[in-house]
């Protein structure tokens, strides 16, 4: 299973980043998959998660209202828009892929996993 972030930069506090997955039409379909990330010296962390229809999602109480997680019509992509952003929000950002087709949100859950994309908000 492969997927791959795109999308990470440096934006000013208060500015917008969109994040992209790009996976397999499989993984796409059948696996829960989820945006996490991790910054210097913390834990890794879940940042939100949309289950295989798309139907459900699940955000972490910090990007709540900011953030939107978001199947695109591809058939093998997906977003993380991101608004509003603020320093605290400077990280590496994960995409990754669960073994579960309904919404989970730990990382233990998740078996797949992206090389990650800096976000740097000054």
């Amino acid at each position: 299973v492969q997927l791959v972030e795109s999308g990470g930069g440096l934006v000013q506090a208060g500015g917008s980043l969109r994040l992209s997955c790009t996976t397999s039409p499989r993984t796409y379909s059948n696996n829960c998959i989820g945006w996490f990330r991790q910054a210097p010296d913390k834990q890794r962390e879940g940042v939100a998660a949309i289950s295989t229809d798309g139907g459900s999602t699940d955000y972490a109480g910090s990007v709540g209202g900011r953030f939107t997680i978001s199947k695109d019509n591809t058939g093998n992509t997906l977003s993380l828009q991101m608004n509003s952003l603020k320093p605290e929000d400077t990280a590496i950002y994960y995409c990754a892929a669960s073994r579960f087709w309904w919404l989970v949100t730990r990382p233990s859950e998740y078996d797949f996993w992206g090389q990650g994309t800096q976000v740097t908000v000054s």
